[in-house]
């Protein structure tokens, strides 16, 4: 038998005892799930395969094959990558590497997905010292055949040449680049299990270390050297555990190397698991709870383990502790309690941490018997403890201080202090929001509100939203405006209105603590109206007296319209990256401003600044050379109604584009990019023709481009004058829209001039999130309140061709568009249109519309 034949038997018997083996192991796992018999049974297999093909390829004796990362430690996840380390007493000549290369086509043709690579000592050494990545790598070797020898001479070189500080540092450093790719938190609603923070990524740093450092090899042996206690290690593997069960599920759910916790894997990953749903929470739900919660334990006993690793490191640089008062000190630049018993004996000590945190920049954390004692001793915030007046006026004084507010909650939170004090808080931790556009959990989110409100406070990060800083400074104690943030979501997941039901939880906080009855209703009142000006920015028209009359009528005065806004800009911005954009920006802006004007005296019309956007735009135009009073040819044509939709700039922007072509009968089409790159405007002006804006929205879909504002207007002499907000999800930038610029313009102008032609989306599916959290579609038409107009408002699932969908079921009943406020929230569209039409006024045909729209809304 030739070698060749030999190997391809050897591989044909190896493969087959891969799928058997691998068969068995899953069997074992489903009947009863240990992560150890199946990571260590899988990498064990793993082994024996690998040691045949070794031998099978006749790789010369004084080679040696090793095992490195992960499959180093001896565990190997169903489909994780076998990564290799082929070591060399010196370069291979071409017969050796002729063997080398049969190895690895063996290794594939068996069924496996190795990762390898093919060294020299000095080779391997060399780069270890460049690339943190290939040292950590090799720190995990283990000699799976081949020659011993070569393998300890590797080894004790490997371990002669490290540098653990440096390491140490390092490792750190990186750690904190992968924290910022998943935003830094464990908390988003679609985790990765392996590099998210909190992850088992964290858990391997800990272990590196540990062993670069000599420190021990598992959480046991780390217990014995007292880097931490034994409850912690404990903490540690069943943390550990949960995470390992979740990404072996998730390898056998997708039947690949899966480690992101997508919505299309939760529901079936819970039911797996043995998790059940109960009748107010699904099952997908309460272990995505477990996993948050899992996730925040680790990352506690992380920060914990990381700072006494740098204690055993650096140890021989002593710090003498400084007295601060009765109870703490300061060690190395760290809060330290001065007596174990400290929050026993004291226990508004507890409080006096996070305070103490905020008044002494030096302080960059607290000692890890600190932070144990926090959380050993965190039951001690009870009713008792809430009630005294003492502790309530501690709290107040966290939320006052000029510095540290949010980190200082953050902490609280996460040592379990924020949710004892605050009773409600327990309800809302670690728990999903399934709405789609909201990227963290309601804690998160909250805690997230709060960093933007308290940048807005800070020098530092005024470039970038200066207009709300300098409203910021202008308002008067910014802590009210904190204490509402903490509230604003404070009831989500509860029946009935959150709005509603935070500000119950609100006010009674505030008569608790003894704020001022002025304050509490301040509060109280931001609480519940969190989310009017959103709700009347995006939805409602703007350009409508009758609307800015109605809203400065809630807000009343302008303390709470600052406050307000300033409150809505950092919820929207909270809830997602994706979700806040420059048009809503200027949504919120350009109401605030209306209203301002409105409490400060002036008309409607003055506080919409009708006269003052003619002037402005016509200053704009001499600014740009159009001679004075060209643009009254096409002003002529335009009523108040355009100059109440439009601001100056575009104002100036269509007729310096029109003031040659009023009375064109062809269509003429003009883009700009927005200044703040959020988007381009898109300006259609031609003979009004029928289904018009149902063809403009399939162009636009068609092109990829998502409808963010639409403004349709018909001039005296019959022509539509129509504005679009554009914005490509996908291909954000200012450099993507001016390269689209000009294809728009030529493109649109020739679909316009064929009027016969509609460019009809082609169907798509839903997206994943929109399959496994489907949104009820709603639809409502009504007659606004003067009578001359219908509102439609729309709730559904977004997907590309709604839009157009809509407008073609309104064309067919002849029902003209006069502006539409397209509202996006994540997978969720809000979208409202201002209608007018024959037969609105006949009931029957209202219904029958709405009825046909909410079939096409249908996905």
């Amino acid at each position: 038998m030739t070698d060749v034949s030999r190997l391809q038997r050897t591989i044909s018997t190896e493969r087959k005892r891969i799928e058997t083996k691998r068969a068995s192991l899953r069997a074992a796992y489903e009947s009863k799930p240990l992560t150890t018999r199946l990571l260590h049974g899988h990498a064990a297999l793993i082994d024996t395969v690998l040691a045949r093909l070794w031998k099978a390829c006749r790789i010369p004796a004084n080679a040696a094959l090793v095992a490195v990362g992960g499959f180093g430690r001896g565990e190997l996840f169903p489909h994780s990558d076998v990564d290799l380390l082929i070591l060399l007493p010196a370069a291979a000549d071409a017969e050796l590497e002729n063997r080398l290369s049969a190895l690895v086509g063996a290794l594939w043709d068996v069924g496996l997905v190795i990762g390898h690579s093919v060294r020299t000592i000095d080779e391997c050494l060399e780069l270890a010292q460049t690339n943190i990545t290939i040292q950590t790598n090799l720190l995990e070797s283990r000699l799976l055949t081949g020659d011993a020898a070569l393998f300890q001479q590797f080894w004790m070189r490997y371990q002669a040449r490290i540098d653990v500080r440096e390491f140490f540092r390092t490792k750190l450093l990186e750690r904190d680049q992968r924290y910022a790719r998943y935003n830094d938190t464990p908390y988003t609603l679609e985790p990765n299990c392996k590099e998210s923070p909190g992850g088992l990524r964290d858990l391997q740093l800990l272990g590196w270390i540990a062993r670069a450092a000599g420190l021990g090899r598992n959480w046991r042996e780390l217990a014995r050297q007292r880097l931490i206690t034994a409850t912690e290690a404990s903490d540690l593997r069943n943390g550990e555990r949960f995470l390992q069960h979740v990404r072996i599920r998730l390898h056998f759910l997708t039947n690949r190397a899966e480690d992101r916790l997508l919505f299309d894997y939760q529901e079936r990953l819970a039911q797996a698991m043995g998790i059940k749903a109960t009748a107010a929470r699904r099952a997908s739900e309460i272990m995505m709870q477990r996993y948050y919660l899992t996730a925040k334990k680790l990352t506690q006993v992380n920060s914990i383990l990381i700072q006494n690793y740098g204690g055993e490191i650096f140890s021989e640089r002593e710090f003498p502790a400084i007295i601060i008062n009765e109870h703490f000190q300061a060690v190395r630049e760290l809060l330290d309690i001065r007596d174990e018993a400290v929050f026993e004996q004291h226990p508004g000590a507890l409080l006096d941490c996070f305070l103490l945190l905020q008044q002494r920049s030096e302080l960059k954390g607290m000692t890890t018997r600190t932070l144990r004692a926090l959380w050993v001793n965190r039951t001690r915030v009870n009713a008792a403890f809430r009630a005294d007046p003492a502790h309530r006026a501690k709290f107040l004084e966290i939320i006052q201080q000029k510095h540290g507010v949010l980190h200082a909650f953050r902490q609280m939170n996460q040592c379990g202090i924020l949710s004892r004090y605050l009773p409600p808080w327990r309800k809302i931790l670690c728990q999903m929001q399934y709405d789609l556009f909201h990227a963290y959990t309601v804690d998160q989110h909250t805690l997230m509100v709060l960093r933007n409100i308290r940048r807005f406070t800070m020098g530092k990060h005024a470039h970038e939203h200066p207009f709300m800083t300098g409203l910021m400074l202008g308002l008067e104690r910014h802590w009210l405006l904190y204490v509402a943030v903490l509230f604003h979501d404070i009831a989500k997941g509860r029946k009935g209105d959150h709005s509603i039901l935070g500000m119950k939880e609100a006010r009674e906080f505030c008569e608790q603590h003894g704020l001022k009855t002025e304050d509490t209703e301040f509060i109280a009142w931001l609480v519940r109206h969190h989310l009017t000006m959103s709700h009347t920015a995006q939805k409602e028209d703007t350009t409508d007296p009758q609307t800015i009359q109605k809203f400065a009528a809630i807000v009343g005065d302008e303390r709470h319209l600052t406050a307000l806004y300033l409150l809505t800009h950092a919820d929207i911005r909270g809830t997602s990256p994706k979700v806040w954009n420059g048009w809503k920006g200027r949504l919120l802006q350009d109401l605030f401003l209306a209203t301002q004007r409105l409490l400060r005296g002036a008309t409607p019309q003055q506080a919409l600044r009708q006269d003052e956007r003619i002037s402005e735009a016509r200053r704009l135009l001499r600014c740009n050379g159009l001679r004075s009073g060209a643009e009254d040819v096409l002003w002529q044509q335009l009523d108040m109604i355009y100059f109440m939709r439009y601001s100056s700039d575009e104002i100036a922007w269509h007729a310096q584009m029109l003031h040659f072509q009023v009375e064109s009968g062809k269509p003429v089409v003009k883009a700009r990019v927005l200044d703040d790159s959020g988007g381009i405007q898109v300006m259609v002006y031609t003979p009004d023709q029928k289904k018009l804006f149902m063809r403009l929205t399939g162009f636009f879909c068609q092109m990829g481009l998502t409808i963010l504002d639409a403004r349709v207007y018909t001039t005296r002499h019959g022509h539509a004058l129509d504005s679009f907000t554009l914005q490509n999800p996908d291909n954000d930038g200012e450099e993507y829209y001016r390269n689209i610029l000009s294809l728009i313009e030529d493109e649109l102008t020739l679909a316009l001039q064929n009027p016969e032609k509609i460019a009809r989306p082609s169907p798509v599916r839903p997206s994943r999130q929109v399959r496994h959290f489907p949104v009820t579609p709603r639809v409502e038409l009504v007659a606004d309140e003067a009578g001359r107009h219908h509102i439609l408002s729309i709730t559904a699932a977004d997907r590309p061709g709604l839009l157009f969908d809509i407008a073609e079921v309104l064309a067919t009943y002849n029902i003209n568009v006069e502006t539409a406020k397209i509202t996006t929230l994540g997978e969720r569209v809000e979208d409202s249109f201002l209608l007018t039409g024959e037969g609105l006024t006949q009931e029957s045909r209202v219904v029958k519309i709405e009825r046909e729209l909410l079939e096409r809304l249908q996905l």
